[in-house]
């Protein structure tokens, strides 16, 4: 059950990380969910694509787990 939940947490990381990176690159005024966050253009392009980064090694990883639990094919 708990790789279940971190594979949730890795997939929405994903979602919401890549979303905000696809967004900053087309409109660089839009920040998103970290527009209150120093650093400018580049400093919320890195948190969003290391939360993309995080999210995929997440899920990849809770994924695996619960394969070797046989509890996925």
């Amino acid at each position: 059950m708990k790789f279940d939940v971190f594979q949730i947490i890795g997939a929405v990381l994903t979602v919401l990380g890549g979303q905000g990176a696809i967004r900053l690159l087309i409109d660089h005024d839009n920040t998103g969910l970290l527009g209150a966050l120093p650093g400018g253009f580049a400093g919320r392009l890195t948190v969003y694509l290391a939360a993309t980064a995080a999210g995929v090694l997440l899920a990849g990883w809770a994924h695996d787990r619960a394969k070797a639990l046989g509890r996925r094919k």
